[in-house]
């Protein structure tokens, strides 16, 4: 990775896991950092927890970077819009988005409730738009103003996008949709110069379930967790 110097990004979900790994990377290279979490527990639930946003900002600090705490929902379409505003009134034009907020609601297709595949949906999914549609307009508007633009999308998709999983017609459907939003984004974007991206990492964090399939994924990754 290449020198992140007075550059502004936005992670979602970046207070743990592969989040907090953006994070701690990006603000490593030199990269301004807005760690958007809101400190829930894996299926959504209130945690009583320190606030793993705060937590990775008092880290970066600590090694001498930059970095802001927001709590923000990425399913609130007006708040991530105002989101976008404050980072570009505090520090300037913000440069990435990363998307990688997410929660799980697994069940089998046929116990699955309408609440359980809504919720699912509407974080990794609408998540994702909601933040990319406020910055991808911020760049347009800064772009037709004839500024020179460089913005960079990246979204977090998933294996079980790509070929399925059991328990999950809710978390699948919505990587594999986040696939395609991303290369939709690219093709809409590029005139502006606005590249975006779909990743699909392997990592042991707490999204990866604790079953044997899950034990064996990350024997067969032969990785560990990022977890702290």
């Amino acid at each position: 990775m290449t020198s992140l110097d007075g550059r502004v990004v936005i992670v979602t979900g970046g207070g743990r896991g592969l989040g907090r790994a953006h994070s701690l990377a990006l603000a490593a290279k030199g990269a301004t950092v807005v760690v958007n979490d809101l400190g829930v527990g894996l299926h959504g639930e209130d945690s009583d927890e320190p606030s793993p946003a705060d937590e990775v900002v008092s880290e970066i600090n600590a090694a001498g970077g930059t970095a802001m705490a927001d709590g923000t929902n990425v399913t609130d379409f007006v708040g991530m819009g105002e989101l976008v505003a404050a980072v570009a009134q505090k520090y300037g034009a913000p440069h990435a988005v990363v998307n990688n907020a997410g929660v799980l609601r697994d069940r089998m297709i046929t116990s699955m409730t309408e609440d359980e595949f809504d919720a699912v949906i509407d974080v990794h999914l609408k998540g994702t738009w909601t933040l990319t549609r406020h910055a991808c307009a911020y760049w347009r508007e800064q772009a037709k103003s004839g500024n020179v633009i460089s913005g960079r999308v990246v979204a977090t998709t998933s294996g079980a996008g790509l070929w399925g999983n059991v328990g999950q017609t809710n978390y699948g459907p919505a990587k594999a949709a986040i696939a395609n939003l991303m290369l939709t984004t690219a093709l809409e974007m590029q005139r502006y110069g606005v590249t975006a991206n779909a990743l699909s990492p392997i990592a042991a964090t707490r999204m990866l379930p604790v079953s044997s399939v899950g034990r064996s994924m990350r024997r067969a990754a032969g990785i560990r967790s990022i977890l702290p």
